[in-house]
Order: C-alpha cells, then structure tokens, then sequence
C-alpha cells in the first residue's frame, strides 16, 4: 500500500515539474539565432525545443538507412542472408530478451511467467531446440506434466536434443512408476550419451531394482573402465551382482553355471556372506567337502554368521553331537573371540548337554550383551543344570525384553529385513544391507534372531510327531538354527529324564477308557514371544506347541438292563486308582509366563 501511493506521488510530482518547465519557457524572452547562408533564423524556446526532436528523429532514420544500405551492398557482393538477417536482428534481440527472461523465471519458480516468456522467445527466435528447452522446464515448473512430455517428444526429432527428451520423459515415468518404460528409456539415454554419471546411476538403479543382473555388471564395467569408480567398490559390486545372477540361473535348473558364479563372486569378495553360503553349498553337491570348508572358514575369519555355521553342518549332516563339536573346532579356531563364536560353542555344547561347558564358553556375554539368543541359551544351561523354576523364568523373562541382536539393517534407510538381499525394499538402496545390531528406534521392528527356536524346548515338552521324532540332520522350521541345535532336539532323553523338567510322584493309574483327546495348538505370536494361553488358538496336529490336557470326561450312565441276578448279589465295583492329571505324560512343561494351576496340584494332593 505504502508502495503504491509512493508511486503515485513521484508520478504526480514528474508531470508538475514538466508543466512548470513549459510555462517557464514559454515566459522567456530570449530566442535562437540561426544564421546559414546569409539567412538568419530566430527561433523561440519552444520551436527550437521541437527543432531539437526532429533532429534526433532524423539522425536516427539516417542510422537505419545507412545499415540497410550496407546489407544491401553486402548482398550484391555474394551474401545472399544479408538483408533477412537485418531485418531479423531486431526480432532476435527481442527472443533472446524473453529467452534470459524465461530463464530466469524458471530459476524463480514462476511456471507461469516462464511459459509466457518461453511463448514469446519461440515467437521470435527461429531455434527450437533452444525454446523448446525452455518450455519444457517451464512447463514442468507450473507442474503441466502433460505439456513437458508433448515438447520432450518433439525434441526426440532433433538429434541435438534427443538425449534431453528422453532423458525428460525417463524423469516423468519415474516419478509416474512406470519403472519397466522407464529403464528402457535410460538404456536408450545410455546408448547416447555412455559416459554421462547421472544416466549410468539411474540405469544401474532400476537395473537391479527390475532384476537386470547381468546388464548391471555390463554398466558396472563400464563405469570402472571411465574411471568413475573405486576398485574395491567394483569388485565388492560385480560380486554382490554375480551372486544374484548365479540364483536365478540356480532357479532356472542350470546348476553349473551357477556355481562357477557363486564360486567367482566368494573369491571376488569373501565377507560376502551369501555367496560363500552358495558356493560352499556347491561344493557340498559335488562331494567337495574339503573346498566347502575351507570357504566357510575363510568366511567365519573375516565375519562370523549363523548361515555359515549352519551350512558348515551341512557337510557332515548325520553325525553325533560330541563329533559335531569336534568338526566345528576348526571352524570356531577362525575367529575364537568373536561373540558368535562363543554363541555357537555354547550350542554345540548344549547339543552335547555338556552344561557347565557351555556355561564356560557363554562366559560373561548375557551379562555384558544381553541378547535373546544368549539369555536362551543361558536359560538352556540353567535348566539343564537343574536350576530352579523361577530363575530359569527370569532369565526367559529377560529374553522377552532384550535386544534381538545383529541382523539385516540398511545403512540408508535403517530398514531391518529377515533375510540379504542386493537392494533395500524400503528405500531401494544397492548393496546397502549390513549384518549388525540395529538401532534402539528400529530394533523393536525387527526380525528374531537365530536361536529363538530355543524357546518352545525351554518353555514345555513338545510332542513327539505322529510320523516320529525329527531327524538329527533335519532342519528347523524356520531354517535358521545352526543344525546343532536340531541334533540337540534330536538326542535328548524322553520327557521323563529330560534335565530342568518337574517329575510328579503320583502313582501310576490306568488311563481312562474314554477320554478327550489331547488337544495340540499352535501359539499365535510373534517370533521370538513366548506365547501365553490366549495365544493358542489355532489347532495344527503336526505342529509343536504346547500341551492342553483336560480331564476325562465321565460317561454316561447306560439305563437299567434287565438281569436275573439279584441287586444284592452284585459285588460292588473296586476303587478307581487316582486319576492322572495327564493322561500321556510324567511331566509338566513349566511356563515363563503363566504360574501353575491351583486346581492340579489340589488333584496331586488328594492323589497322595
């Protein structure tokens, strides 16, 4: 406002002055003289003030007569453009003008002052590939999407704008989704233009996010032969890229050549956990149990994992757990101080119930770096070693709530993912995935660590499988825990002797002949949760949860049958022996989470 009325008084202030400059002419009394040839002219202020202008006037038009008169001659002399090109200067100062301007608007942020500006410069300038230039970007500023992909196309006719246009309508299908288009369009803009930093970034990204593996190490190569990447970073790269290759050609059935690709991404890069877990796995298939195991244990000596220690079980799958112990000491002589070290000496140990061993060898870790993974094993020990109920459901209290340990995290996005992969489903990062403990805002997001599976063994005694118990090589559910743990599950003693379990000293009754079935749930928790008896609710007879055992149900009383015998003839029936409060078992599983029935062990004090 304040601007406004500032303008209109300079403008009032401009016009008084003027007229005051004209009245005071006017008044004067002083005149100009002119004398030419002999003639004198007198002239008043203001005539030769009007004199003056038309002076000017005609010096002007001289000016232009004068160029217009050279282009001319110049045009006699040869240069047939001569005269457009004067007649076209004028209109080209004047797009060049709107062209800065435009310029300058898209700078801004004005879409529409840019487009206006950009009409104007096309008006005036015969160059298109210059104004179209110009109408795209402002275009895409007012947010016309619509209109920057008609002028995109048509610099696709022009070969000195045809990398722009189709590096803009591969912007627009990104930002669209359109990721299929949108890779074919950036191997086109590669094809152009292969040195430029920016198209061989964006075709490597949706190379790999589409699964182009082997186009990617093309691209790759390319950009380590130009210079514009580190060695250690190629070859960490085209290793992450062959490992991928060699599992799509391992799913396609060509089993050879993807384990000379496995074999060449863990040579290229051998902390690359995933590869060395698949080419130790491809030695194991051709009975190279010697070359396995020299590439897991170079794996473990630069970065222990669960994996490896569970595909290096793999190699001898039916053996003992004391020889299990044995094999895996030259695995663990790798790399003794490292925590999955001792974590994995403490399962095999356990495996062998050898507990005070694996008391040792768990050492001050569940005190120090309190995990889920070592308070269960610690909770194993204490259990084994015959420690009260009550502080092995501290300890498994304590695991509820501890840190679930390393795991896959992104190092971009903070992304915790179950198992590797080459790019982050989040963020969509390329090789960005790390094995290490996540942090404290993510943690909680996480994935259950290997050695969770520990808990249904320490919470109760699941049942036996009705086609037999599982097999010392088999393999977990969840296909995690080192197999160790499988031939711990598999050797230890029926539920009766089984150590850390309460034995009850009722006296053996006879079942019932008509009881309920027991009835076998599967928990509806998390990993890694301990259930609770809400949990269960969906029935599994193949699973392995925990027990729901009921008591016999009474039969009816049959009606009266007609008998020769009199009532007073008939014996009265002997007394039942006391009932069992479980009709298949000798052993309570005991429960971190739920204390013991009032009513059971009222039933176990009458028994007595």
């Amino acid at each position: 406002m304040l601007l406004s009325a500032l303008k209109i008084l300079i403008f009032f202030a401009v016009v008084l002055c003027l007229a005051l400059g004209a009245v005071q002419l006017s008044e004067t009394g002083h005149a100009l003289r002119l004398v030419y040839a002999g003639t004198e002219y007198t002239l008043g202020p203001v005539q030769a003030l009007i004199a003056l202008v038309l002076l000017l006037a005609a010096g002007w038009i001289a000016f232009k007569v004068l160029g217009l008169a050279l282009a001319f001659i110049r045009f006699l002399m040869g240069d047939e453009t001569a005269i457009d090109r004067y007649f076209a200067r004028s209109r080209e100062r004047k797009g060049y003008e709107a062209l800065s301007e435009g310029m300058l608007a898209v700078a801004s942020g004005e879409g529409r002052l840019a487009q206006d500006k950009a009409a104007r410069a096309a008006k005036f300038l015969d160059k298109p590939h210059v104004t179209n230039l110009l109408a795209a970007q402002a275009a895409e500023t007012a947010g016309d999407n619509r209109r920057a992909g008609e002028v995109y196309r048509t610099m696709l006719s022009d070969d000195r704008t045809r990398f722009v246009g189709i590096r803009g309508l591969m912007r627009q299908k990104l930002d669209e989704g359109d990721t299929a288009t949108a890779l074919k369009l950036a191997q086109k803009a590669y094809a152009l233009k292969p040195r430029h930093t920016e198209v061989q970034d964006m075709l490597l990204a949706l190379q790999t996010r589409q699964g182009d593996w082997k186009g990617a190490r093309a691209v790759l190569k390319d950009k380590r032969k130009q210079g514009l990447l580190p060695q250690d970073v190629h070859i960490r790269r085209d290793a992450v890229l062959a490992l991928k290759e060699a599992s799509e050609v391992l799913a396609e059935g060509n089993s050879i050549s993807a384990r000379e690709a496995a074999i060449s991404a863990n040579r290229a890069s051998p902390d690359l956990i995933p590869a060395a877990v698949l080419a130790a796995r491809s030695y194991i298939a051709q009975n190279d149990f010697r070359n396995a195991s020299r590439v897991l244990q170079k794996t473990w000596s630069v970065r222990p994992h669960p994996s490896v220690a569970a595909t290096y079980a793999e190699i001898v799958p039916d053996e003992t757990p004391a020889a299990r112990l044995r094999r895996f000491e030259d695995l663990i002589r790798q790399n003794p101080e490292h925590e999955e070290s001792k974590l994995l000496r403490a399962e095999l140990l356990l495996a062998a119930e050898d507990f005070p061993g694996a008391r040792r060898a768990l050492g001050d870790i569940p005190a120090k770096h309190p995990t889920v993974r070592s308070l269960s094993i610690l909770a194993a020990v204490e259990r084994g070693e015959g420690a009260d109920d009550a502080l092995v459901r501290a300890t498994l209290a304590r695991a509820m709530t501890a840190s679930r340990g390393p795991q896959w995290v992104c190092d971009k996005c903070h992304n915790v993912m179950a198992d590797w992969a080459p790019v982050c489903d989040s963020c969509g990062g390329f090789d960005t995935l790390t094995w290490r403990e996540p942090d404290s805002a993510t943690a909680s997001a996480g994935i259950a660590p290997n050695g969770v599976e520990l808990l249904p063994l320490l919470v109760g005694a699941p049942q036996d499988k009705a086609n037999g118990d599982r097999a010392p090589h088999e393999a977990p559910a969840g296909g995690k825990i080192p197999e160790a743990a499988a031939a711990s599950a598999a050797s230890r003693p029926a539920p009766a002797s089984r150590p850390g379990m309460v034995e009850r000293d009722e006296p053996h009754a006879p079942p019932p002949r008509h009881a309920r079935p027991v009835v076998v749930e599967v928990p509806d928790v998390a990993p890694g949760m301990v259930p609770r008896e809400s949990d269960y609710r969906r029935p599994l007879a193949e699973a392995e949860p925990a027990m729901t055992v009921t008591d016999p149900e009474p039969l009816p009383t049959p009606p009266a049958q007609p008998s020769a015998v009199p009532p007073s003839a008939v014996p009265p029936p002997p007394e039942a022996a006391p009932a069992r409060i479980a009709a298949d078992a000798d052993v309570l599983p005991v429960r971190p989470d739920v204390e013991p029935p009032e009513e059971s062990a009222n039933l176990s004090g009458k028994s007595r």
